[in-house]
């Protein structure tokens, strides 16, 4: 078993608590407080894979809320397999000031199902920042179920996800862990977008279709994380997998939304509204805001809260009744043409060599030929990232007046209302503060959100104040135009 660090001033009561539970002795009574009940955790939130490149930017992010007022987080812990690299992130993250000594270091390991045992048992809440989650995600979900606490990570797979929802849900929601995933800018940005979209339309004015285009900025080179780049490399890898679940499970409910299905369009697009060229490719943004709508099929006030008081389901059932169904679509945008074609090219190498051993390794291997330099093992520096900033467009096209339509398949849209987001660098400082806001929800507002299960991040905290939050931290949500009864 990997060896622990623990600071000073954890509760000796717990740890002792923790070594008869794995031993399996008996709890005796110094297991229990003063009032006959189990002491709390030590930790608050425990960040798995804290020394990854986004992982050290989640610490820095957690830092600012520590022992901060009106702040849930009053403890918090780093874990993952290297000692030295751990102590080299926190004091990364806390610079120029020397780290809190109240952090305390944990060694853990995916691939060592006790080690992650242990680490859950510590904690009320695991932010996992290991990827490709599909390597290195299950066990972490497991673990974290098997005890109880609650999981959000960064994961924008597909695969995983689902895999997770179908094989944990149901225990999930008996032993009490709230699994969230796609927790950072996937996918967010996109479900609080569309959310927020629809909810411009006032009935009987409706959406029947909400498209986002996505167009990320910088004043120097773009440089993506190599943990996303392998994430899609093997998420073609396994697409048969995804299809195979899929077919596997009933077919998920299907909301009813005015309107026929929208024309695919072309294949490459240009959005005079905010001078982009566009194409549209594969995103978990769709999947997840998907499973969010499959989801409200069936629950159309949403999940109720583990101990909500009567305001608290007055508000729920009031955010919800506010959210109209519509389809959800994303594209790529790009200010010139040449943009999208690295997009198409991106695209083509991935698809065409992930398919076999020999051409993922070749991707895996060099990835800043085949992803004409957009991503590297290195990552971006601090001064690329800080540079820069993404812009999400979400325009809704609809119905002006629903009570006036007999057939509405053959009625033109005529109406539009476009918003949009906004905020700072996607993969190392929007994620992080999303996952942060989305973590002190949970510690601060744990009785208003769902007892348990796999869920998606929408489902769970779309009737919260999560927008609020991040406008309060950097990402903006904008109404940019309205046009009602206006055809197009």
């Amino acid at each position: 078993m990997p060896t622990h660090y623990f600071s000073t001033n954890q509760p000796q009561k717990w740890h002792a608590l923790q070594l008869q539970r794995h031993l399996q002795i008996s709890p005796l009574n110094l297991a229990m407080d003063d009032d006959g009940s189990n002491p709390s955790p030590p930790y608050d939130l425990v960040i798995l894979g804290a020394s990854g490149f986004t992982g050290k930017y989640v610490v820095r992010e957690a830092l600012k809320f520590l022992n901060s007022p009106s702040s849930p987080l009053k403890s918090f812990a780093v874990a993952g397999r290297n000692h030295s690299k751990l102590l080299d992130t926190l004091k990364w993250a806390a610079k120029p000031n020397s780290p809190p000594p109240s952090i305390a270091i944990l060694t853990a390991d995916t691939a060592d199902p006790v080690s992650l045992r242990m680490l859950c048992s510590q904690t009320r809440l695991v932010l996992n920042c290991v990827g490709p989650f599909r390597l290195h995600g299950g066990p972490v979900v497991a673990a974290c179920v098997q005890a109880g606490c609650d999981y959000l990570d960064i994961c924008g797979e597909p695969e995983f996800m689902e895999r997770m929802e179908y094989s944990y849900h149901d225990q999930a929601v008996e032993t009490g862990s709230l699994v969230v995933s796609a927790c950072g800018f996937d996918s967010v940005p996109a479900e609080l977008g569309w959310m927020f979209n629809s909810k411009q339309w006032v009935y009987p004015a409706v959406p029947n279709r909400i498209e986002a285009y996505l167009s990320l900025e910088s004043d120097k080179n773009i440089v993506g994380n190599f943990g996303t780049y392998e994430s899609a490399v093997l998420g073609v890898a396994h697409m048969d997998k995804l299809i195979e679940l899929r077919r596997s499970r009933p077919s998920r409910s299907k909301p009813k939304i005015p309107g026929p299905y929208p024309h695919k369009g072309p294949l490459i697009d240009y959005q005079k509204e905010f001078d982009l060229w566009v194409i549209k490719l594969p995103s978990a943004d769709t999947a997840v805001v998907s499973r969010t709508l499959a989801m409200l099929t069936k629950h159309p006030n949403g999940f109720p809260g583990c101990y909500e008081s009567d305001g608290q389901i007055e508000k729920r059932k009031k955010f919800w009744s506010m959210v109209n169904p519509a389809h959800f679509g994303l594209k790529m945008g790009s200010e010139c043409l040449i943009g999208v074609f690295r997009f198409i090219v991106l695209g083509l190498f991935v698809g065409l060599l992930g398919r076999s051993s020999v051409g993922r390794w070749l991707l895996l291997n060099f990835p800043s030929f085949f992803s004409l330099g957009w991503f590297n093992k290195k990552g971006p520096s601090e001064d690329e990232v800080a540079s820069a900033s993404f812009k999400m467009w979400f325009v809704g096209r609809g119905y002006s007046d629903l009570r006036t339509l007999t057939n509405v398949g053959d009625k033109e849209v005529d109406a539009e209302i476009i918003t949009r987001i906004m905020g700072p660098d996607a993969g190392y400082l929007a994620t992080p503060i999303i996952l942060l806001q989305c973590a002190l929800i949970v510690l601060g507002q744990r009785d208003s959100l769902p007892k348990g299960g796999v869920l998606t991040p929408g489902i769970v905290f779309g009737p919260m104040d999560l927008q609020e939050r991040l406008q309060q931290n950097g990402i903006s949500f904008d109404v940019i135009s309205r046009r009602i009864g206006s055809t197009r």
